[in-house]
């Protein structure tokens, strides 16, 4: 196995060899990268190692951040008065950073009304378009009719 760490010369040695290195300094023989060929060991205290490990991906974790999805529902004859208001909204949504999922709920027999409720999304993306981007175009899923709209990056 190839031995590497701070207070041992880098190199190829046996097993029995790099166990006994690791006890004359009262250290662990912890196996870093098994996959490689000779597999890599490192001489080191294994309780530190794992608390650093942790705080690796403690670190790479907060930085990831959380997607939010902001819903906003509409008829397909939606007035303009409740069409603004939502639209405000919506522009709320997208200024915080968070997803739009607008949809077009059509209920019994309105779902005659497709095309209505295409253009009202398409109005609403082209409304919007200061503060995000259409992700997905209006599609018609069962009686709704969705759209997606991410926020613009600063």
């Amino acid at each position: 196995m190839r031995l590497v760490g701070s207070n041992i010369e880098v190199g190829v040695y046996k097993l029995s060899q790099a166990l006994t290195f690791a006890k004359e300094q009262g250290l662990d023989l912890v196996e870093i990268s098994p996959k490689a060929v000779p597999p890599v060991c490192k001489i080191l205290e294994y309780k530190k190692f794992l608390y650093e490990q942790k705080k690796r991906e403690k670190a790479l974790k907060s930085k990831t951040s959380k997607v939010i999805i902001k819903e906003i529902r509409f008829g397909p004859q939606t007035d303009d008065h409740d069409y603004e208001f939502k639209k405000k909204h919506a522009e709320k949504f997208l200024k915080d950073g968070a997803k739009l999922k607008a949809f077009v709920f059509f209920k019994g027999r309105s779902i005659i009304f497709k095309e209505q409720g295409h253009i009202l999304l398409l109005r609403l993306a082209q409304d919007l378009e200061e503060w995000g981007k259409v992700e997905q175009l209006p599609e018609l899923e069962g009686k709704r009719m969705i759209m997606f709209m991410t926020p613009k990056k600063k």
